[in-house]
């Protein structure tokens, strides 16, 4: 969290958006813990009720996608900050207040079905929105590839300092590419890209909210699935997994969607998925500790590496490129790990 004041001008246009006049003893702002983004969040009372003031800076933040995608989401009944006012040009938002309840800390074992219902519902409603029509960028082969590459990049060779030979390159090649076969024959959806317990929130109503929706693309179906069943900060049996995601796939047939997908092809699709997602976070959650100095995001490491690890070892008899990753993971990687302060927090 950053301890920098904020912007003298914040809290002034706020109360212009509002049509208050600043007084003598202006409101006082008070820091909000904030996210992986560049964006600082300050909550103040401003006639006689709760905001959120953001300062998103231009030159880093999407603040244009996040109001766009708040109004394509708020049209399917999904709950979203309201956008009371925005100011592009120096990066000011003034949103409406969820509070302060994560759904993190509310996922216990017993409870934990009741609140990922709550979640399939938003996730069935995103479903919802006309992507055709919604001007958003795609999940391409681009993209997808861009952020496998973050792994051998940010996790091996910044992080672990292991260079990879040309050998193991062609190997994490060849295992890339089928991961992105895998989500490129996938249905097309409005994907959040990190619909997880940090992300949603419970509203005074116990309405499920979501947030941190500005890098929202149309992808594949299982993307946002495996990212809430599949959470880097929370983890949970790998039968039960398996059942809340089929569950999901049943919601999705009375949508229409995902009729023919039988278990064991809808579970291949989310297990990949997964897999391309979590190599992705190792690293970016290296990269964010490398260059920006978020060091907390290190103890969350161990976690994603296991998720890894349980989906190439499950498909490791069907898959060449699954066998030889393992393979070579606990032979060459494993021990760099070892070295770690970070392995050892799980």
């Amino acid at each position: 969290m950053s301890s920098r004041l904020a912007p003298q001008e914040l809290l002034p246009w706020a109360l212009s958006v509002l049509g208050l006049s600043a007084t003598h003893a202006p409101p006082a702002l008070t820091v909000v813990a904030g996210d992986a983004s560049h964006r600082r969040y300050f909550r103040a009372e401003l006639s006689s009720q709760s905001h959120i003031l953001v300062e998103a800076p231009p030159s880093t933040e999407k603040n244009e996608a996040f109001v766009s995608i708040a109004a394509l989401l708020t049209d399917v009944g999904v709950k979203v900050p309201t956008v009371l006012g925005v100011d592009f040009d120096r990066g000011f938002l003034l949103l409406e207040d969820l509070g302060d309840r994560l759904l993190l800390p509310l996922l216990e074992a017993e409870s934990a079905g009741a609140r990922y219902d709550q979640a399939f519902g938003v996730l069935l409603k995103m479903t919802a929105v006309n992507t055709p029509r919604a001007g958003l960028g795609y999940y391409d082969k681009a993209l997808l590839q861009e952020e496998l590459n973050r792994f051998p990049q940010w996790f091996l060779k910044e992080l672990l300092g292991h260079t990879l030979t040309a050998k193991e390159q062609a190997m994490l090649e060849r295992l890339f590419a089928r991961l992105i076969d895998s989500a490129l024959e996938q249905p097309l959806v409005l994907v959040h890209r990190d619909f997880h317990s940090r992300n949603l929130m419970l509203a005074a109503d116990d309405e499920l909210a979501v947030i941190d929706f500005q890098d929202a693309v149309v992808g594949p179906i299982t993307y946002d699935l495996v990212s809430l069943l599949r959470d880097c900060y929370i983890q949970w049996p790998v039968e039960q997994v398996q059942a809340w995601a089929l569950s999901y796939r049943d919601l999705l047939r009375l949508q229409g969607l995902a009729v023919d997908l039988d278990d064991i092809t809808f579970l291949r699709w989310f297990d990949w998925m997964g897999l391309q997602r979590h190599l992705k976070v190792l690293g970016t959650f290296a990269r964010l500790y490398l260059r920006d100095g978020k060091s907390g995001y290190l103890d969350d490491l161990p976690r994603v590496i296991h998720y890894v690890l349980e989906v190439t070892t499950r498909y490791a008899d069907q898959e060449p490129a699954f066998a030889e990753f393992t393979a070579w993971f606990s032979e060459c990687v494993a021990p760099l790990i070892a070295q770690q302060a970070w392995s050892k927090t799980q």
